[in-house]
This record gives structure tokens, sequence and C-alpha cells, in this order.
């Protein structure tokens, strides 16, 4: 079991680090450039990047991530080690619930909300700056958690 756990929070912490980087960019400069867009425009880029991603390499990484989290956080509860047992729930913990649960639950239907939107009129402007304001708060909370994953199965490796 000690090598299959090394590879997996080595994998799980390169996915969380890819995802935290993605969720990043978006952070820090995708959603403010749409935000200097008209919101036709930006709700019509946001819409199309909706669409795509959900058939992109990045659920690749994203669905699996969570996935070998679950198995990370079964693993230090079976086999209890102390210290890296503690760093690999949190790991696990802050990728499943402060990331992948979070974009289930406030982000994708953001996303679906917008995907009803098009145009320019007053509605589509309200929806629009709502969701550049309340998608990029959750969209912050996950770059945090994802960043703070892989920290933790950095650290899980560094004392295993």
């Amino acid at each position: 079991m000690g090598m299959i756990l090394i590879l997996a929070l080595v994998a799980a912490a390169i996915g969380s680090g890819i995802v935290a980087g993605i969720f990043f960019a978006f952070s820090t400069f995708i959603m403010t450039a749409f935000s200097r867009i008209p919101p036709e425009q930006g709700i019509a880029a946001m819409n199309s990047i909706n669409v795509t991603i959900v058939r992109s390499p990045f659920m690749l990484i994203f669905v699996p991530t969570a996935i070998l989290c679950v198995l990370i956080a079964v693993l230090a509860i079976i086999d209890w080690r102390g210290g890296s047992s503690v760093w690999m729930l949190a790991g696990a913990s802050l990728y499943v619930i402060a990331s992948f649960i979070s974009t289930i639950v406030f982000n994708v239907p953001m996303n679906d909300a917008l995907a009803k939107v098009s145009g320019n009129g007053a509605e589509a402007v309200s929806v629009w700056n709502t969701y550049l304001k309340d998608w990029t708060w959750w969209n912050h909370v996950r770059t945090i958690a994802s960043l703070l994953s892989a920290i933790a199965f950095v650290r899980a490796l560094m004392v295993l």
C-alpha cells in the first residue's frame, strides 16, 4: 500500500495544483477582462467556455482528482499514520468540499442560469453583473482550496 499511497498523493498534489492554476487564471484576469467588455460579449464568451470546459481535458483532471481525494481519505483512515494522515485528510477535504462540491453547488447553477440569458437588455446586464461578482467569489474559494489541497498533499508526502 506504501507505493500506491505515494503515487496517489503525488497525483492528487499535481491534479489539485493544476486545477488551482486554472481557477487562479479565472480569478485574476479572465473574469476581470470579461467585466470590461459589453455584457452580451461577456455572457457569450462565458457561455462558450462553460460548454467547452465540460468536454475538455480539464474534466480529466478535475473529476479524477476528486475521486483520488476520496481514496486518499479512505487510506488515511484505514492506515492511520499520525501527522501525514491529518495532512492527507485536510488535502482531500479541501479539494472535495471547497473545490469540487462547491463547483457543483454554486458555480454550475450560476453557469446554467447564465446560459438562459442572451443579449444586452436590463435583465441580461443585471444577471451578468451578479454573475461576475458571485461566480468570481466562489471561484476564489475554489482557487484557494485547490492550492491548499496541493500544499497539504505535498506536506503529507514530506512527513510520510
